[in-house]
Order: structure tokens, then C-alpha cells, then sequence
């Protein structure tokens, strides 16, 4: 398990704050900071209208360090200059131990209510919940994952919509978790009623958090979480789950179709708003139910015939 991290910290203008973001999580794999707030526990609504910001990645502190760190400058001066404002400093490389990672951001992490009737808090919170509330209770540690990012809220919103509103109130058939994270996704689906459910991630250190989640919530029992490769499933699904990054969703726009009963939803997110048509061009013969956008980012819920 890695223990250290290096933490590369790059001051560029508000308006290039997106795609550098995206650039290091598609670069390091693990989520990003954004002037000190953990990406996936608020909306970027929330973010002060500053004209530069500090955005953070984590990289592992090893011998690909020197080659990731190089990759990140030539990413800021080859793209920097088409911003206004923007001014090359070289990023600040710094040591983060795990403890401070997993702990330091938890005070902006608050309960949230989704959608009509979930609500996610994080385990150290109090929440009195209300009738017909489906409460989630979530200790995200290193993964990515707490629910309150657009990426992930809208994925669970469009769950809900696809069990009260399609399904008549509950998730009957089996659910596949694509990139599950937290687990978060999988404990809202065992919640609306799915006996089954299949959660994956390339992470071990993420299926780990995401098995300590299932016993929080007690719905271990239903859910099979592990590293298996998509490729390696078999069977189909009621509802298919991926929030991921847009080119790995077009990449294994096969597999997941592969996977999705006759009639089943397919419901993705991660995806730029700006990228949407991408997406949408590598899944052909699935019908298009709807596209909710919040902030930058986009989910598309699909059918299939």
C-alpha cells in the first residue's frame, strides 16, 4: 500500500483549472485538489471566483516521480499560454503522508442530501434522518468517491429517477458497479432494493475502502467488490454504472454494453460536458433517456432495445 505521496501543487488562472485538472487525474489516477478542497466533496459552484488557483495532484512517491513531475511542467508550458493571465511557475513538489491525506480535508465534508430521498454523510457527522430517507454512510479514505461531486451526484439522481419513476420503486435485477471508488454507488442501489450487485476498480486500495463502506451500511452480503477486470465479467446487468473518465468510457463502450441486459440502463458519468458527442458516437443501438449537466459535466443515461 503506498504510504507517501508527492504532492505537485500548480498555480494557473481560474479558467485553465479544468483541463488541468482532468490532465492530472488522468495522469496519476488518484482525485485533485483545488486550493486546498478534496475535488470530490463540494460542487466547483462553491469555489471563490479567484483569477488563479492552486490545483493538487498525488503522485506516488517513487522512481516514476521525476518522470510525472517533468510530464506536468511540459503540460503547463505547452498549454498555459492560450490562457489569459497565465504565468509559467514551475509546481511545488511536496511530501504528504497518508494519515494527512485521508484526514486533513474531512471538515468540508458534511451530510448531503441527493436527489428526493438520499442522503450521504460521512461517518463522523451527525444526521437525523426523515421518513423515506435511503441514508449513506461514507468513510472515503484515500478513495475517490464521497458523493457531493457533480460526477457522482448526478449518476446517483439518475439511479434514483430510474428506480422510483421507471422501476416502481425498486431495483430488481442485478447491478454492475464500473470504477466503484467508495462505493458509494453500490450502497445506493442495495438501498433502492438490488439483491445483486458487482462493484470493480483497477484501485485495491479503493475496493478496500469500499468493502469497509458495504459493512458500515450493512449490505456487504449483496455486493461483490474486487479489482476483476470488466473483460473477465460475465452475465448480464439490470442497471450497468460507470463514472469514469469520457475515453475510458468510449474505450470499453463494448465490454459495458457487453454487460447490459435487454431493456437495461446504462448510466455514465465523468464526462465534459464538451465531450458528450464522443461519448455518445460509441454506443451505437442504445437509445438516449436523458443528459443532466451540472457545472462542466455531463451524465447520460442510455437504454438498451
Amino acid at each position: 500500500m503506498q504510504t507517501d505521496w508527492a504532492e505537485i501543487a500548480c498555480e494557473v488562472p481560474a479558467e485553465m483549472v479544468d483541463i488541468l485538472a482532468e490532465f492530472l487525474v488522468e495522469l496519476t489516477g488518484n482525485g485533485v485538489g483545488i486550493e486546498n478542497l478534496h475535488l470530490d466533496t463540494f460542487s466547483l459552484d462553491s469555489l471563490e471566483d479567484t483569477p488563479v488557483k492552486t490545483v493538487k495532484g498525488y503522485l506516488p512517491l517513487d522512481d516514476s516521480l521525476e518522470e510525472l513531475r517533468s510530464r506536468v511542467e511540459r503540460f503547463l508550458a505547452e498549454r498555459g499560454p492560450a490562457f489569459a493571465g497565465f504565468v509559467y511557475t514551475p509546481p511545488v513538489v511536496s511530501v504528504v503522508r497518508h494519515e494527512d491525506w485521508a484526514n486533513n480535508w474531512k471538515v468540508h465534508f458534511k451530510p448531503v442530501r441527493l436527489g428526493e430521498r438520499l442522503v450521504i454523510k460521512p461517518t463522523w457527522e451527525e444526521y437525523q434522518p426523515k421518513a423515506g430517507d435511503l441514508v449513506i454512510q461514507i468513510d472515503p479514505g484515500m478513495a475517490f468517491g464521497t458523493g457531493a461531486h457533480p460526477t457522482t451526484r448526478m449518476c446517483l439522481e439518475s439511479l434514483e429517477r430510474i428506480c422510483f419513476d421507471a422501476s416502481g420503486g425498486t431495483l430488481s435485477g442485478p447491478v454492475l458497479d464500473v470504477g466503484t471508488g467508495s462505493g458509494v454507488l453500490s450502497i445506493a442501489a442495495a438501498l433502492m432494493g438490488a439483491a445483486r450487485i458487482v462493484a470493480i476498480d483497477i484501485d485495491p486500495e479503493a475496493v478496500e475502502v469500499t468493502r469497509e463502506n458495504l459493512e458500515l451500511n450493512g449490505v456487504a452480503e449483496r455486493v461483490e467488490a474486487s479489482t476483476t477486470d470488466l473483460g473477465d465479467l460475465t452475465g448480464e446487468f439490470q442497471v450497468v454504472l460507470a463514472n469514469i473518465l469520457a475515453e475510458e468510457l468510449v474505450r470499453l463502450a463494448g465490454q459495458l454494453t457487453a454487460r447490459l441486459a435487454p431493456g437495461g440502463w446504462l448510466i455514465l458519468s465523468g464526462i465534459l460536458t464538451e465531450k458528450v458527442p464522443m461519448v455518445l458516437a460509441g454506443f451505437p443501438g442504445l437509445t438516449l433517456v436523458e443528459s443532466p449537466e451540472e457545472a462542466e459535466w455531463s451524465c447520460l443515461t442510455l437504454r438498451k432495445p
